[in-house]
């Protein structure tokens, strides 16, 4: 038997629920019934099929904010009508045309804010036909709603469980993000190990307020409508924004990374009842700032709040910190622990499980993990050995199964939720003539939780300013990769025995007294 597919679990519940809303565009107010969605969804899929000539196998390239067009992209593509390649909205050019690419997407989804950027990259992808989805113009072969009002409402057929659901792309430590393949049984799973330790509410709505093409979104764009539970859209978040929503549609739930929440309660017309319908607020994708974190549980004493950890490779799940447990205070340093269904493991160099309280390799297994990356065998291989994922994080587990995150993966800085690559930044500073060394850091930033800061040496005889380096890498990476500040020196960086930088050295004078281990 079959089960593990969207189609058993997701399209029962459109069912089930025909005559109830279940999806609001919180800036525009337009209703949609589960009903109708299933009937706009069948309608694309059989789009998928015979106007855009689509395969059940092939990838689907979807740039734009959140929409309920957004929405019903996802839903049919999961019911078997393709396989979903949501593009990140802070891509370059360069990004996304190497994406396109290396996907093979034949067809792109694009609202009008990023058509003219599509358009401008076009003749260098695969691309036959782009779709225009949502209102104004923008240059595309068809609109996403004529598309529609040409289709009938016949849905994809029934995938099986190891058939590809989503292509998730994820910064690359090497230059370009890498295509995480993750299967309809992987995702599947992933909504039932969440569900069974965060209980839906189908009385009230959940709020999307993060981004459709980040693995965080997940919980609300798909686990919501599989239980029933109506979702509003928020197509674009600002603390207003998000405040107007709460108090407009009165949803129990939402999903933020801390640079959300730290926006919105420092916001000049932030007062806490405002957000006084949310029953559950669920953090993640960043370090949550300690005094924020305290603040949140003083002002909201009747609100959940949760914190989850994970990563795009296994749809996102791997731990949960509970509300309880917040509040206890005792763990709140923590990830948490193994949510049902996932073990965790901490492992040495050569793979060996260490003594607990010692860091290590964050090691997991599961059913939710992807299947690979998507034309690196190299990777994939590095990454899946023996029956686990190797996480790259550094971290270590105590007596009663806490995780406690040391550093994260490969240098990585997390900055606003956004996952940013150290060596990717290096690399495009180290172009620029007059770098002799270039180490690149996080640091800690009010807002956003970590700034890119980078450390340069400047080659002898040349002249270059910080502003010159930070123009320079803004041509080859995407903005919010781009460092926010540079300090530059005429002495080496610190090196190990090995020859290798050592940044905990830089690190230190930034996170000292901030609670972070430093490595």
């Amino acid at each position: 038997m079959k089960e593990l597919v969207f189609t058993r679990s997701l399209l029962p519940s459109l069912r089930d629920n025909a005559d109830r809303i279940g999806f609001v565009d919180a800036a525009t107010g337009q209703t949609v019934k589960f009903g109708e969605h299933l009937d706009r969804i069948s309608r694309l899929s059989h789009a998928l099929r015979t106007e855009l000539g689509i395969a059940a196998d092939e990838r689907v390239a979807v740039l734009g904010m959140n929409s309920l067009p957004f929405v019903e992209l996802w839903h049919a593509c999961l019911l078997g009508a393709a396989v979903m390649n949501p593009l990140n909205l802070r891509f370059s050019a360069e990004e996304l045309g190497y994406v396109l690419n290396d996907s093979g997407s034949t067809v792109c989804f694009v609202d009008a804010t990023f058509a003219p950027l599509i358009d401008a990259i076009r003749d260098r992808t695969p691309l036959k036909r782009v779709v225009l989805i949502g209102s104004g113009e923008g240059p595309a072969d068809i609109a996403y709603e004529s598309l529609l009002a040409a289709a009938e409402p016949q849905p994809a057929e029934e995938p099986d469980e190891e058939s590809a659901a989503v292509l998730m792309y994820t910064g690359g430590t090497t230059g370009m993000p890498k295509g995480v393949v993750l299967s309809q049984r992987a995702e599947v799973l992933n909504q039932y190990h969440a569900a069974m330790v965060l209980p839906w509410d189908t009385s009230a709505p959940f709020l999307v307020q993060t981004p459709m093409f980040h693995g965080a979104t997940m919980i609300g764009l798909v686990g919501a409508p599989m239980f029933g539970t109506p979702i509003v859209v928020l197509p674009t978040f600002s603390p207003e924004a998000s405040m107007v929503a709460t108090q407009t549609f009165a949803p129990s739930s939402t999903v933020l990374v801390p640079t959300m929440l730290g926006m919105i309660v420092n916001a000049p017309d932030f007062r806490p009842e405002r957000l006084d319908s949310l029953r559950r607020i669920i953090y993640g994708a960043s370090p949550m700032p300690e005094v924020l974190l305290s603040r949140l549980l003083e002002m909201l004493p009747d609100c959940e709040i949760v914190q989850g950890y994970g990563m795009t490779e296994c749809c996102t799940v791997l731990t949960v910190l509970s509300d309880a447990e917040h509040r206890r205070g005792k763990r709140l340093g923590s990830c948490g622990r193994a949510v049902p269904g996932v073990q965790l493991e901490i492992r040495d160099e050569d793979g060996n499980p260490v003594p607990t309280g010692e860091p290590g390799e964050v090691c997991a297994r599961a059913g939710n993990f992807m299947t690979g990356y998507l034309n690196k065998p190299v990777e994939t291989a590095h990454a899946l050995r023996d029956g686990w994922y190797y996480s790259g994080d550094v971290g270590y587990l105590d007596s009663e199964g806490y995780l406690f995150l040391v550093d994260r993966a490969k240098d990585m800085i997390i900055s606003g939720g956004e996952n940013i690559y150290s060596v990717e930044v290096e690399n495009a500073i180290s172009t620029h003539p007059a770098v002799l060394q270039i180490a690149v850091i996080g640091i800690p930033h009010e807002v956003w939780g970590e700034a890119v800061h980078a450390v340069c040496v400047v080659r002898p005889g040349h002249e270059v300013t910080a502003e010159d380096l930070i123009a320079h890498a803004r041509t080859t990476i995407a903005g919010y990769k781009v460092p926010r500040s540079i300090d530059l020196r005429s002495e080496g960086l610190p090196l190990s025995a090995a020859m290798k930088v050592l940044k905990r050295e830089l690190r230190a004078p930034f996170w000292a007294g901030k609670g972070r281990t430093i490595n």
